[in-house]
């Protein structure tokens, strides 16, 4: 089961800061008193010697003392809410898992997601509260599919409205077909279905509406692709990977309703794909 981490950290952020506002109005005060009455009992002794003075250095640490939950609560209560807020209304970061969107992201490639491209939503309930703009064709998105809480990315094919149609790996959208032009034929051989047809992965860009990207396809028609015809709903986006013989996408599980968007990835900032691999920003760019 995935780690649901906004949630985990706004239950930190909201811990750390009820116990913080606690300590602010009720135990603030009688601490400033008790410092008060100390500097009372040292009359006279300037600033310099109290350091010196180690009566009064005991007696100071034990009037501000803490206990270590109000300690650690305030220490950590800002960088929470800091790293919170730019999470959930700013910018996310995530990791790759799958060769789904080859050869635009591979596994291992860290992402920049912009959260608020398409409206301001609440964090861990995902209500939109502003809204700003709503995704385009040809957006790489990340969004949950309807089936399940865990986070996707995929390119927006199909708008509100829109018939996409899919036929031995050309795609067709409202009748218009996207062309598509070869960029190079993949040098290794692979052992998975394509090969096996006595076909090869070719990589050619695809041009859906105005807008123009890499997509991966078996050079054979017939191959392993999931064709059909599919109406999109009001409300709801049709995503596809641009690996299309090798995605999980809404042409298995459907559209994406709005309501399940998490926001647009522009950005690819870092590949890191095995933790005892070195790190590489040569895939740095925009998406």
């Amino acid at each position: 089961m995935d780690i649901n981490l906004p949630l985990i950290l706004m239950v930190a952020v909201v811990g750390t800061g009820i116990v913080t506002l606690y300590d602010f109005i009720f135990l603030r005060k009688p601490r400033l008193q008790a410092i008060a009455g100390i500097d009372a009992q040292f009359p006279g002794l300037e600033d310099e010697a109290k350091e010196g003075n180690d009566a009064y250095v005991a007696a100071y640490a034990a009037a501000t003392a803490e206990p270590a939950l109000i300690e650690y609560s305030k220490s950590f209560f800002p960088v929470l809410a800091l790293v919170f807020v730019l999470r959930s209304f700013v910018i996310e970061p995530f990791q790759i898992p799958s060769e789904s969107m080859v050869p635009t992201l591979e596994v291992g490639d860290f992402i920049a997601v912009n959260k608020y491209a398409y409206g301001i939503r609440l964090p861990v309930f995902r209500t939109k509260v502003i809204p700003i703009s709503d995704p385009k064709r040809g957006d790489v998105m990340v969004f949950f599919p309807p089936h399940e809480d865990r986070y996707f990315i995929k390119r927006v094919i199909g708008l509100p409205g829109d018939k996409i149609t899919y036929v031995n790996n050309v795609l067709y959208i409202n009748g218009e077909e996207a062309s598509q032009s070869l960029v190079e034929k993949e040098k290794v051989e692979s052992i998975a279905g394509c090969t096996r047809l006595g076909g090869r992965y070719v990589v050619v860009d695809e041009t859906v509406g105005d807008r123009t990207h890499r997509m991966r396809k078996c050079s054979m028609e017939q191959s392993s692709s999931l064709d059909g015809s599919w109406e999109v709903p009001q409300g709801h986006y049709f995503m596809m990977g641009d690996n299309r013989d090798h995605s999980s996408d809404s042409r298995v599980w459907g559209a994406v309703p709005e309501e399940r968007i998490v926001g647009k990835a522009f950005a690819i900032w870092m590949h890191w794909e095995k933790f005892f691999s070195i790190p590489s920003f040569s895939r740095a760019g925009s998406i």
